[in-house]
């Protein structure tokens, strides 16, 4: 096997427990509330153009290659 390719990774990955992420309202939603305050939306999981979508996406994959029996290369240990 030489590559994989996983549909929407980065959305598979999860945030770490006391991480907070914020991000404004996407388009089509209401930007403001009914008190005249921007909205902005707490992120449940990881989505595209956060920095932290391919790390946690990583995090969530590597388990799973060691338990599969991939080894860590020794000369990238990303």
């Amino acid at each position: 096997m030489r590559r994989w390719d996983f549909v929407a990774a980065y959305l598979q990955g999860e945030l770490e427990r006391d991480e907070v992420v914020y991000c404004h309202a996407p388009p089509g939603y209401a930007t403001t509330g009914a008190d005249g305050r921007p909205r902005i939306c707490r992120v449940e999981k990881p989505i595209y153009g956060m920095a932290q979508a391919g790390r946690r996406w990583q995090r969530s994959l590597f388990p799973w290659l060691l338990d599969f029996g991939f080894a860590q290369c020794k000369s990238d240990p990303c």
